[in-house]
């Protein structure tokens, strides 16, 4: 547990000045908010900043059919859509149902209701778009729903997190808390759920995303298994008009395989086809390729090292 008073160190005052900025400019209209946050994309792609490098040579891994001009106007709607991102999440921590309910559109929920008819619970099996907390959201104001996260090394935000997550879900579950989830399938809840990251602990394969081998988690099949969950797709989209869809697809026949890697590349697919629905929403920001042993390429330090001045 963390001391209260470490909270107020000097290393965390930034932390809680954007953490109190946000709060206060909050009440704002939502196109005011989207307004800003796209201008704050618009700054942030112009920084010599590492997201916007790492971000960059996603672009170029995943679309070498396009143009270097047609990636670059990619890179920039991506940041945009970051920056609105950021002001999705301050309306999902500190804004009311009614409003998230009025941003937001739920479909599939007789998929869910079906997958819960079975008794054995459900996975939504989602991924890390710039929407992640409006998607989540989007559940948890409708249904007590369970989430998995990864926590946070920084102790202000985490204890911020939890303590919202803790009050907007049934249970907010930490990613090596395997245990709980378990615990919670088996009483035949659903859970929210997004493995696509990078992942190079126990039980990690090498697993094709956008053809290129990528650390992947496969502990999607192992879940299913052990509990008998359904695993049902769950994506989210932000509209032109300002508002968000959340779709729960169908679940998945014939999951889990006996092979854990074939299961996983089967979700990677299903991300990819979204992806090419709305590529500026992915989170390009993150590592994603980095792989499993030394042998492996480095394509984020190779892209770093050419753009480095001779």
């Amino acid at each position: 547990m963390t001391n209260k008073l470490t909270l107020l160190h000097p290393r965390y005052w930034g932390t809680w000045l954007a953490l109190g900025t946000l709060r206060a400019i909050t009440p704002l209209p939502y196109p005011v908010l989207a307004w800003l946050g796209r201008r704050i994309g618009d700054v942030a792609v112009r920084l010599p900043l590492s997201f916007v490098r790492i971000a960059r040579r996603n672009l170029e891994l995943c679309f070498p059919d396009l143009s270097p001009a047609e990636r670059e106007r990619l890179l920039k709607e991506h940041f945009r859509s970051v920056g609105v991102g950021l002001f999705e999440t301050a309306i999902c921590w500190w804004g009311s149902y009614a409003r998230i309910h009025r941003l937001t559109r739920l479909e599939g929920e007789e998929h869910l209701d079906a997958a819960l008819a079975r008794g054995r619970g459900a996975i939504l099996l989602s991924a890390h778009f710039t929407t992640l907390e409006m998607g989540a959201a989007a559940i948890c104001t409708r249904r007590p729903t369970n989430i998995m996260y990864r926590p946070t090394r920084n102790a202000v935000l985490e204890r911020f997190l939890m303590r919202n997550r803790s009050r907007r879900t049934r249970r907010a579950i930490p990613r090596d808390d395997i245990r709980t989830l378990v615990s919670a399938l088996k009483e035949n809840e659903h859970v929210w759920y997004a493995p696509d990251q990078s992942y190079r602990k126990k039980g990690a394969q090498m697993v094709p995303f956008f053809g290129i081998p990528a650390a992947t988690n496969t502990a999607t099949s192992r879940l299913a298994r052990m509990t008998g969950a359904a695993v049902l797709p769950y994506f989210p989209e932000r509209l032109a008009c300002g508002r968000y869809v959340v779709r729960i697809l169908p679940a998945l026949e014939n999951f889990p395989s006996d092979d854990p890697a074939a299961d996983a590349l089967r979700f990677n697919e299903l991300i990819e086809a979204h992806i090419r629905r709305v590529p500026e929403q992915y989170l390009w920001i993150h590592r994603r390729f980095k792989g499993l042993t030394e042998d492996y390429p480095d394509y984020y330090r190779r892209a770093a090292a050419a753009r480095q001045p001779q």
